[in-house]
Protein backbone atom coordinates (compact mmCIF):
# COMPACT_ATOMS: atom_id res chain seq x y z
CA UNK A 1 0.00 0.00 0.00
CA UNK A 2 1.24 3.22 -1.00
CA UNK A 3 1.73 6.74 1.28
CA UNK A 4 -1.16 7.80 -0.49
CA UNK A 5 -3.63 5.06 0.01
CA UNK A 6 -2.65 4.49 3.50
CA UNK A 7 -3.63 8.50 3.82
CA UNK A 8 -6.45 7.84 1.24
CA UNK A 9 -8.31 4.67 3.31
CA UNK A 10 -7.52 5.77 6.37
CA UNK A 11 -10.77 5.89 7.89
CA UNK A 12 -11.78 2.73 6.97
CA UNK A 13 -7.82 0.91 8.28
CA UNK A 14 -9.06 2.33 11.42
CA UNK A 15 -12.02 0.11 11.54
CA UNK A 16 -10.16 -3.02 13.13
CA UNK A 17 -12.37 -5.80 11.70
CA UNK A 18 -10.45 -4.17 8.43
CA UNK A 19 -7.32 -2.94 9.06
CA UNK A 20 -4.45 -2.54 6.84
CA UNK A 21 -4.37 -6.26 5.89
CA UNK A 22 -8.15 -6.38 4.58
CA UNK A 23 -7.25 -3.21 2.92
CA UNK A 24 -4.65 -4.37 1.26
CA UNK A 25 -6.77 -7.14 0.13
CA UNK A 26 -9.52 -5.11 -1.16
CA UNK A 27 -7.47 -2.86 -3.19
CA UNK A 28 -6.22 -6.60 -4.81
CA UNK A 29 -9.73 -7.61 -5.51
CA UNK A 30 -11.90 -7.98 -8.52
CA UNK A 31 -16.08 -7.42 -8.12
CA UNK A 32 -18.21 -7.91 -11.08
CA UNK A 33 -21.45 -5.96 -10.78
CA UNK A 34 -24.44 -7.21 -13.18
CA UNK A 35 -26.76 -4.72 -13.97
CA UNK A 36 -25.88 -1.23 -13.72
CA UNK A 37 -29.68 0.81 -12.81
CA UNK A 38 -30.07 1.91 -9.31
CA UNK A 39 -28.53 -1.14 -7.54
CA UNK A 40 -25.44 -1.20 -9.75
CA UNK A 41 -24.54 2.64 -9.93
CA UNK A 42 -24.79 3.06 -5.56
CA UNK A 43 -22.58 -0.58 -5.28
CA UNK A 44 -19.83 0.76 -8.20
CA UNK A 45 -19.46 4.09 -6.50
CA UNK A 46 -19.55 2.64 -2.95
CA UNK A 47 -17.05 0.05 -3.79
CA UNK A 48 -14.41 2.29 -5.31
CA UNK A 49 -14.51 5.06 -2.86
CA UNK A 50 -13.86 1.85 -0.61
CA UNK A 51 -10.66 1.13 -2.84
CA UNK A 52 -11.65 -2.40 -4.76
CA UNK A 53 -8.80 -2.59 -7.00
CA UNK A 54 -11.39 -3.49 -10.13
CA UNK A 55 -14.57 -3.43 -10.72
CA UNK A 56 -16.25 -5.33 -13.87
CA UNK A 57 -19.80 -3.89 -15.10
CA UNK A 58 -22.10 -5.44 -16.85
CA UNK A 59 -25.29 -3.96 -18.44
CA UNK A 60 -27.43 -3.90 -21.58
CA UNK A 61 -28.76 -0.33 -21.29
CA UNK A 62 -28.43 3.07 -22.04
CA UNK A 63 -29.28 6.19 -19.95
CA UNK A 64 -32.23 8.06 -20.00
CA UNK A 65 -34.10 10.42 -17.89
CA UNK A 66 -35.95 8.58 -16.28
CA UNK A 67 -33.13 7.01 -14.75
CA UNK A 68 -32.11 10.04 -13.06
CA UNK A 69 -34.37 9.75 -10.14
CA UNK A 70 -32.07 7.22 -8.75
CA UNK A 71 -29.11 6.10 -10.20
CA UNK A 72 -26.03 7.46 -8.59
CA UNK A 73 -23.52 7.69 -11.23
CA UNK A 74 -25.35 9.40 -14.00
CA UNK A 75 -25.95 12.75 -15.03
CA UNK A 76 -28.70 14.78 -17.43
CA UNK A 77 -25.84 15.03 -19.91
CA UNK A 78 -24.90 10.98 -19.96
CA UNK A 79 -29.26 10.71 -20.66
CA UNK A 80 -28.98 13.65 -23.76
CA UNK A 81 -25.65 11.50 -24.91
CA UNK A 82 -27.42 8.22 -24.87
CA UNK A 83 -24.70 7.07 -23.17
CA UNK A 84 -24.66 2.84 -22.58
CA UNK A 85 -24.63 2.75 -18.48
CA UNK A 86 -21.75 0.91 -17.85
CA UNK A 87 -19.30 3.29 -19.95
CA UNK A 88 -21.19 6.16 -18.16
CA UNK A 89 -20.78 4.38 -14.71
CA UNK A 90 -16.90 3.91 -16.10
CA UNK A 91 -16.34 7.70 -16.84
CA UNK A 92 -18.19 8.93 -13.61
CA UNK A 93 -16.00 6.12 -11.31
CA UNK A 94 -12.57 7.59 -13.57
CA UNK A 95 -13.66 10.93 -11.27
CA UNK A 96 -14.26 9.01 -7.95
CA UNK A 97 -11.32 7.17 -7.90
CA UNK A 98 -8.33 7.12 -10.76
CA UNK A 99 -6.85 4.10 -8.76
CA UNK A 100 -10.34 1.78 -9.10
CA UNK A 101 -9.71 -0.15 -12.48
CA UNK A 102 -13.08 -0.21 -14.18
CA UNK A 103 -13.93 -2.49 -17.00
CA UNK A 104 -17.21 -2.10 -18.63
CA UNK A 105 -19.36 -4.26 -20.69
CA UNK A 106 -21.91 -3.09 -23.26
CA UNK A 107 -23.61 -6.30 -23.41
CA UNK A 108 -26.39 -8.96 -22.30
CA UNK A 109 -25.06 -12.00 -19.70
CA UNK A 110 -25.73 -15.06 -21.44
CA UNK A 111 -24.79 -18.59 -21.54
CA UNK A 112 -21.69 -18.07 -24.36
CA UNK A 113 -20.33 -14.74 -22.66
CA UNK A 114 -20.69 -15.09 -19.06
CA UNK A 115 -17.28 -17.13 -18.19
CA UNK A 116 -15.31 -14.88 -20.10
CA UNK A 117 -16.49 -11.61 -18.64
CA UNK A 118 -17.02 -13.03 -14.86
CA UNK A 119 -14.32 -15.68 -14.84
CA UNK A 120 -11.70 -13.30 -13.13
CA UNK A 121 -13.91 -12.12 -10.01
CA UNK A 122 -14.11 -12.77 -6.82
CA UNK A 123 -17.27 -11.94 -6.02
CA UNK A 124 -20.24 -11.31 -8.07
CA UNK A 125 -23.19 -8.37 -6.90
CA UNK A 126 -26.64 -8.99 -8.48
CA UNK A 127 -27.98 -5.52 -9.71
CA UNK A 128 -30.07 -7.18 -12.27
CA UNK A 129 -34.02 -6.70 -12.96
CA UNK A 130 -34.75 -10.37 -13.97
CA UNK A 131 -34.88 -13.76 -12.71
CA UNK A 132 -33.55 -15.44 -15.45
CA UNK A 133 -30.02 -13.64 -14.98
CA UNK A 134 -29.75 -14.25 -11.37
CA UNK A 135 -30.78 -18.50 -12.20
CA UNK A 136 -28.02 -18.18 -14.71
CA UNK A 137 -25.47 -16.23 -11.84
CA UNK A 138 -26.58 -18.64 -9.30
CA UNK A 139 -25.85 -21.13 -11.57
CA UNK A 140 -22.14 -19.91 -12.99
CA UNK A 141 -21.22 -18.88 -9.25
CA UNK A 142 -22.17 -22.75 -7.62
CA UNK A 143 -19.56 -24.36 -11.01
CA UNK A 144 -16.93 -21.81 -9.95
CA UNK A 145 -17.60 -21.21 -6.31
CA UNK A 146 -17.81 -18.04 -6.28
CA UNK A 147 -20.11 -15.87 -3.57
CA UNK A 148 -22.55 -13.50 -4.80
CA UNK A 149 -25.09 -11.02 -2.81
CA UNK A 150 -28.64 -11.17 -4.24
CA UNK A 151 -30.47 -7.84 -4.09
CA UNK A 152 -33.66 -6.51 -5.29
CA UNK A 153 -36.06 -3.74 -4.51
CA UNK A 154 -39.67 -2.17 -6.16
CA UNK A 155 -41.79 0.48 -4.55
CA UNK A 156 -40.53 1.07 -0.97
CA UNK A 157 -39.50 -2.62 -0.38
CA UNK A 158 -36.16 -4.44 -1.01
CA UNK A 159 -34.22 -7.59 0.04
CA UNK A 160 -30.73 -8.40 0.10
CA UNK A 161 -29.22 -12.19 0.79
CA UNK A 162 -25.37 -13.11 0.06
CA UNK A 163 -25.19 -16.38 -1.17
CA UNK A 164 -21.76 -18.79 -0.56
CA UNK A 165 -21.69 -21.91 -2.69
CA UNK A 166 -21.05 -25.21 -0.43
CA UNK A 167 -22.21 -23.06 2.92
CA UNK A 168 -25.38 -21.35 2.23
CA UNK A 169 -28.84 -21.73 0.62
CA UNK A 170 -28.36 -21.01 -3.20
CA UNK A 171 -31.17 -18.70 -4.71
CA UNK A 172 -33.07 -21.79 -6.20
CA UNK A 173 -33.74 -23.70 -2.81
CA UNK A 174 -35.45 -20.49 -1.50
CA UNK A 175 -37.12 -19.52 -5.10
CA UNK A 176 -37.62 -22.76 -6.76
CA UNK A 177 -39.57 -21.84 -9.80
CA UNK A 178 -39.30 -18.03 -11.25
CA UNK A 179 -42.05 -15.71 -9.94
CA UNK A 180 -45.36 -15.73 -11.47
CA UNK A 181 -45.15 -12.80 -14.44
CA UNK A 182 -47.91 -10.27 -13.35
CA UNK A 183 -45.41 -9.11 -9.85
CA UNK A 184 -44.83 -5.79 -9.09
CA UNK A 185 -41.86 -3.84 -11.33
CA UNK A 186 -40.31 -1.05 -11.35
CA UNK A 187 -42.06 0.24 -14.46
CA UNK A 188 -45.35 -1.07 -12.96
CA UNK A 189 -45.22 0.12 -9.34
CA UNK A 190 -42.46 2.75 -9.26
CA UNK A 191 -39.50 2.77 -6.98
CA UNK A 192 -38.09 5.40 -4.31
CA UNK A 193 -34.46 5.86 -4.65
CA UNK A 194 -34.16 5.36 -0.86
CA UNK A 195 -35.31 1.82 -0.90
CA UNK A 196 -32.50 0.72 -3.63
CA UNK A 197 -29.58 2.51 -1.87
CA UNK A 198 -30.34 1.17 0.98
CA UNK A 199 -30.19 -2.32 -0.41
CA UNK A 200 -26.92 -1.34 -2.12
CA UNK A 201 -25.89 -0.44 1.19
CA UNK A 202 -26.04 -3.71 2.45
CA UNK A 203 -25.13 -5.75 -0.23
CA UNK A 204 -22.25 -3.55 -0.24
CA UNK A 205 -21.62 -4.18 3.29
CA UNK A 206 -21.29 -8.15 3.26
CA UNK A 207 -18.92 -7.20 -0.27
CA UNK A 208 -16.54 -5.62 1.96
CA UNK A 209 -16.97 -8.31 4.79
CA UNK A 210 -16.38 -11.32 2.30
CA UNK A 211 -13.70 -9.10 0.20
CA UNK A 212 -11.24 -8.54 4.09
CA UNK A 213 -12.11 -12.22 5.24
CA UNK A 214 -15.28 -11.99 7.40
CA UNK A 215 -17.93 -14.36 6.29
CA UNK A 216 -21.42 -12.14 6.70
CA UNK A 217 -24.38 -13.35 8.31
CA UNK A 218 -26.37 -15.86 6.19
CA UNK A 219 -29.48 -13.99 6.65
CA UNK A 220 -32.35 -12.66 4.54
CA UNK A 221 -32.93 -8.90 4.99
CA UNK A 222 -36.62 -7.00 3.76
CA UNK A 223 -36.99 -3.51 4.06
CA UNK A 224 -39.50 -1.09 3.65
CA UNK A 225 -38.50 2.53 3.66
CA UNK A 226 -42.12 3.65 3.53
CA UNK A 227 -43.55 1.90 6.31
CA UNK A 228 -39.95 1.89 8.56
CA UNK A 229 -40.08 -1.92 8.43
CA UNK A 230 -36.86 -3.89 9.05
CA UNK A 231 -37.02 -7.60 9.11
CA UNK A 232 -33.81 -9.82 9.05
CA UNK A 233 -34.21 -13.80 9.46
CA UNK A 234 -31.45 -16.45 9.28
CA UNK A 235 -31.18 -18.10 5.78
CA UNK A 236 -33.25 -22.01 5.60
CA UNK A 237 -30.63 -24.97 5.62
CA UNK A 238 -29.77 -26.03 1.73
CA UNK A 239 -32.42 -28.24 0.17
CA UNK A 240 -30.37 -31.56 -0.21
CA UNK A 241 -32.70 -32.16 -3.07
CA UNK A 242 -32.20 -28.43 -5.24
CA UNK A 243 -31.65 -28.93 -8.47
CA UNK A 244 -28.98 -26.83 -8.39
CA UNK A 245 -26.82 -27.28 -5.39
CA UNK A 246 -28.03 -30.98 -4.55
CA UNK A 247 -26.17 -34.17 -4.75
CA UNK A 248 -27.10 -34.02 -8.68
CA UNK A 249 -26.53 -30.16 -9.80
CA UNK A 250 -28.23 -29.29 -13.19
CA UNK A 251 -27.57 -26.16 -14.78
CA UNK A 252 -29.73 -25.72 -17.69
CA UNK A 253 -29.62 -21.51 -16.98
CA UNK A 254 -25.72 -21.58 -17.84
CA UNK A 255 -25.95 -24.45 -20.49
CA UNK A 256 -28.11 -22.47 -22.57
CA UNK A 257 -31.35 -24.63 -22.21
CA UNK A 258 -33.58 -21.78 -20.57
CA UNK A 259 -32.29 -18.97 -22.51
CA UNK A 260 -34.85 -17.21 -25.28
CA UNK A 261 -33.82 -15.35 -28.35
CA UNK A 262 -36.08 -12.76 -27.43
CA UNK A 263 -37.29 -11.36 -24.24
CA UNK A 264 -39.50 -8.61 -22.59
CA UNK A 265 -37.52 -5.66 -21.76
CA UNK A 266 -38.38 -2.81 -18.85
CA UNK A 267 -41.34 -0.88 -19.66
CA UNK A 268 -43.36 -1.66 -22.93
CA UNK A 269 -40.47 -2.82 -24.76
CA UNK A 270 -38.80 -6.22 -26.55
CA UNK A 271 -35.18 -6.70 -26.88
CA UNK A 272 -34.05 -9.12 -29.22
CA UNK A 273 -30.60 -10.96 -28.81
CA UNK A 274 -30.63 -13.54 -31.26
CA UNK A 275 -28.23 -12.31 -33.47
CA UNK A 276 -24.43 -12.90 -33.05
CA UNK A 277 -23.31 -11.51 -36.40
CA UNK A 278 -21.37 -7.82 -35.31
CA UNK A 279 -22.88 -5.15 -37.40
CA UNK A 280 -21.73 -2.27 -38.84
CA UNK A 281 -23.24 0.93 -37.09
CA UNK A 282 -21.99 3.29 -39.70
CA UNK A 283 -23.57 1.80 -42.44
CA UNK A 284 -26.75 1.21 -40.56
CA UNK A 285 -27.33 4.63 -39.88
CA UNK A 286 -26.58 5.67 -43.09
CA UNK A 287 -29.37 3.65 -44.27
CA UNK A 288 -31.61 4.17 -41.46
CA UNK A 289 -31.24 8.33 -41.53
CA UNK A 290 -32.98 7.90 -45.25
CA UNK A 291 -36.06 6.62 -43.06
CA UNK A 292 -36.69 8.08 -40.12
CA UNK A 293 -34.49 10.12 -36.94
CA UNK A 294 -31.82 8.70 -36.04
CA UNK A 295 -29.11 9.33 -33.04
CA UNK A 296 -26.06 7.55 -32.76
CA UNK A 297 -22.44 7.26 -31.01
CA UNK A 298 -19.72 4.82 -30.52
CA UNK A 299 -21.59 2.67 -28.78
CA UNK A 300 -25.21 2.16 -30.11
CA UNK A 301 -27.54 3.25 -32.60
CA UNK A 302 -31.47 4.85 -31.77
CA UNK A 303 -33.95 4.86 -34.72
CA UNK A 304 -37.13 6.12 -34.42
CA UNK A 305 -39.95 4.81 -36.84
CA UNK A 306 -42.76 6.15 -35.40
CA UNK A 307 -44.44 4.83 -33.34
CA UNK A 308 -41.48 2.68 -32.40
CA UNK A 309 -37.86 3.29 -31.10
CA UNK A 310 -35.38 1.27 -31.81
CA UNK A 311 -31.80 0.82 -29.95
CA UNK A 312 -29.43 -1.27 -31.52
CA UNK A 313 -25.75 -2.30 -30.47
CA UNK A 314 -22.69 -3.56 -32.46
CA UNK A 315 -23.09 -7.18 -31.41
CA UNK A 316 -26.27 -7.33 -32.85
CA UNK A 317 -29.17 -6.81 -30.12
CA UNK A 318 -31.57 -4.36 -30.39
CA UNK A 319 -34.46 -2.95 -27.84
CA UNK A 320 -37.54 -2.15 -29.56
CA UNK A 321 -39.63 0.00 -27.43
CA UNK A 322 -43.24 0.50 -27.83
CA UNK A 323 -44.33 -2.77 -27.74
CA UNK A 324 -44.87 -5.92 -26.06
CA UNK A 325 -45.23 -7.86 -28.80
CA UNK A 326 -42.39 -10.36 -29.86
CA UNK A 327 -44.11 -11.18 -33.16
CA UNK A 328 -44.15 -7.18 -33.85
CA UNK A 329 -40.48 -6.92 -32.12
CA UNK A 330 -39.09 -9.35 -34.47
CA UNK A 331 -40.77 -7.56 -37.56
CA UNK A 332 -39.57 -4.54 -36.78
CA UNK A 333 -35.80 -6.09 -36.43
CA UNK A 334 -36.41 -8.01 -39.67
CA UNK A 335 -37.54 -4.98 -41.92
CA UNK A 336 -35.02 -2.53 -40.94
CA UNK A 337 -31.72 -4.61 -39.76
CA UNK A 338 -32.36 -8.17 -41.64
CA UNK A 339 -32.40 -11.54 -40.72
Amino acid sequence: MTPEERERYSRQILFSPIGEAGQETLLQSKVAIIGCGALGTFQAAALARAGVGTLIILDRDYVEPSNLQRQWLFEEQDARDNMPKAAAAARAIARINSGTTVIPHITDLNPTNIEELLGEADLLLDATDNFETRYLVNEFALSTNKPWIYGAAVGSYGISMPILPGVSACLQCLYPEPPKSGQPTCETAGVLGSITATIAAIQTADAIKLLSGHQPRLRITTIDVWNGSVRQIDQPPRDPQCPACGPDPEFPYLNGEKRAPISLCGRDAVQIHERSKPLDLIELKSRLEKLAPVRANEFALRFFPAPYEMTIFPDGRAIIKGTIDVGVARSLYAKYIGS
